[in-house]
């Protein structure tokens, strides 16, 4: 929607100082969205990464497939994520800390004796499964605000800029044809004045 002005020196002050906080404020939304691209690019590989991790994991997980089925399913369950905020480029970011879990007692003579370790390898196995679950939160997150702010970068550098420069030089330049007609008739009164005075 293009800019509404009045052409009056109000108007033209608005439009400058409207003007200059965009001018002012690009650069530094350069910066974020520049910041936000490779933020973006280190949570994607971060999600990678613990991806790999995990495909490690399950494999080991695996190896032991037919012990599972011994494996009570209500042993082991998650108890809590503890997660972190950061700010990035001043987007709060979940920032994945660590699992706690909850065992259910049993007993080690009628279970088992691999059932301690497998335990052990499930919690990492689910741990990991929580890290990659933030990891990609933390993606979506920095996508959306990168999403953003480069629309508002585009909003300024290509609509908003260019309307104010362009609303500001229509109003100078009304503003210039205005005095000069103002002072050419006052010229043309002053002349029909002097010619009055000589007639009279």
């Amino acid at each position: 929607m293009p800019i509404k002005f009045q052409y009056n020196k109000i108007a033209l002050q608005k439009l400058q100082k409207d003007l200059k906080i965009r001018e002012n404020a690009l650069p530094t939304l350069q910066a974020k969205e520049s910041a936000l691209r490779m933020e973006v690019k280190n949570a994607k590989n971060e999600v990678k990464e613990a991806e790999k991790t995990f495909e490690q994991k399950k494999k080991e997980l695996e190896a032991i497939v037919r012990l599972w089925s011994e494996f009570p399913g209500d042993l082991l369950r998650i108890k809590d994520v503890l997660l972190d905020i950061k700010k990035i480029a001043g987007v709060k970011t979940p920032i994945f800390r660590e699992v706690t879990f909850a065992v259910n007692t049993f007993s080690l003579f009628s279970f088992p004796s691999w059932i301690p370790g497998g335990i052990s390898m499930l919690k990492e196995a689910a741990a990991i499964q929580v890290q990659i679950d933030v990891a990609r939160k933390k993606v979506v997150i920095l996508e959306y605000a990168r999403k953003k702010t480069t629309q508002k970068v585009n909003l300024y550098e290509k609509v908003q800029i260019p309307e104010l420069q362009g609303g500001i030089l229509k109003i100078k330049r009304f503003l210039e044809d205005e005095e000069n007609l103002s002072k050419s008739s006052q010229k043309i009164l002053k002349e029909r004045m002097a010619k009055a005075e000589a007639y009279a």
